[in-house]
């Protein structure tokens, strides 16, 4: 038997795209990189390569896009910062991919981050029975990119204890790590660079010292400006995940995707579209990520248990799960918005959030 993954690197998901990019490409490339700097934004924003046409990957502002890119050639790393959900994970893997072909070398920030995991280790094994030897090194991913040219991606790093973020500080200023049990440093191959990703919400946890701020350009993704740009980021999504998980309910109409949406966006704001009601937020983070989970979920529960259709006893499911995650605080605030909102505007779609909530 077969296993099938259930999530494929960007490089290997959508191969076709960038080999299609790599052959279509005319301009000059950076040492280190697979494509020019336009044929990646094409591969972030979408366009066509060719006889094929690129999806995009990244929906909002082609600027921000072109200031990461243009980042990526400098000596400076990459510091993408917004809301949860905003795709700064999303935009870091398909930059990574699109500019070396490897997105896998990632750290995933922790409270229990240490400083080995950013420089080296030991396999202590090896260490007590030899001594330190190249054998007994164990490479971290910023130690795999250094010597490959490639580009790690640093998550959450503001989840990072500050000794710990302070380990890239010589690493990105000297572009060298030293090794000083095995007399050697480490050089870093043209091509080498970090991207990193911070939740604004993290804010206060472990602030980024200046020294460490002063090696990273700062580029900030705001949520979506438009409903019209939030309902094709979650279609868009919904649709990619729903193939990638072979699930065969039917895609939510575009009716019902502009429903969700409309209610993250009303709940995040703290206001009806129209601006003329006040609304509480509830304390969870009302995401366009959470949005697209919402209807894939939905999605699940209509193939599973229904006739293969999002209605609106699926949406309601999904809607209350992500909204409520403080009983406490958030029943009230749901309930308080569904009577004042939701019961005028979807009648519905009302009684079926009211029967989970009851």
């Amino acid at each position: 038997m077969t296993n099938t993954l259930l999530r494929l690197p960007a490089e290997i998901q959508y191969c076709d795209e960038l080999d299609a990019l790599i052959a279509a490409d005319r301009d000059a490339k950076p040492d280190g990189w697979r494509l020019s700097p336009r044929a990646v934004l094409r591969y972030i924003t979408g366009g066509d390569a060719g006889d094929m046409t690129v999806t995009p990957k990244y929906i909002g502002y082609p600027r921000l896009v072109e200031i990461a890119i243009a980042t990526l050639l400098t000596d400076r790393g990459l510091l993408l910062v917004g809301e949860p959900g905003t795709a700064k994970s999303w935009l870091s893997e398909h930059l990574a991919a699109a500019v070396t072909g490897d997105s896998t070398q990632v750290i995933q920030g922790t409270m229990g981050t240490t400083e080995e995991q950013i420089r080296y280790g030991w396999n202590y094994a090896l260490l007590i029975a030899n001594g330190p030897t190249p054998e007994a090194l164990v490479k971290t991913p910023v130690y795999n990119a250094m010597e490959q040219g490639g580009i790690v991606r640093f998550e959450e790093m503001s989840r990072c204890a500050g000794e710990v973020q302070d380990a890239l500080i010589g690493i990105m200023s000297e572009k060298s790590m030293p090794v000083p049990e095995l007399s050697m440093q480490v050089s870093a191959v043209r091509g080498f660079n970090i991207i990193a990703t911070a939740n604004t919400r993290d804010r206060g946890v472990n602030e980024l010292s200046v020294a460490l701020k002063r090696r990273f350009n700062i580029v900030i993704l705001p949520p979506p400006a438009t409903q019209e740009a939030e309902c094709e980021i979650v279609g868009l999504r919904v649709a990619q995940l729903s193939r990638n998980l072979k699930l065969s309910a039917a895609l939510p109409a575009a009716a019902t995707v502009a429903k969700v949406v409309t209610v993250f966006r009303e709940l995040r704001g703290g206001r009806t579209e129209d601006g003329r009601e006040k609304i509480k937020p509830p304390s969870g983070v009302m995401s366009t990520a959470e949005a697209i989970s919402v209807l894939v979920n939905a999605m699940a529960l209509a193939e599973g248990f229904g006739d293969g259709n999002v209605g609106d006893g699926e949406l309601a499911a999904g809607l209350v799960a992500a909204v409520v995650r403080d009983d406490d605080r958030d029943v009230p605030v749901l309930k308080e918005y569904l009577d004042t909102v939701i019961k005028k505007r979807d009648n519905k779609l009302y009684k079926e959030c009211r029967r989970l909530l009851d």
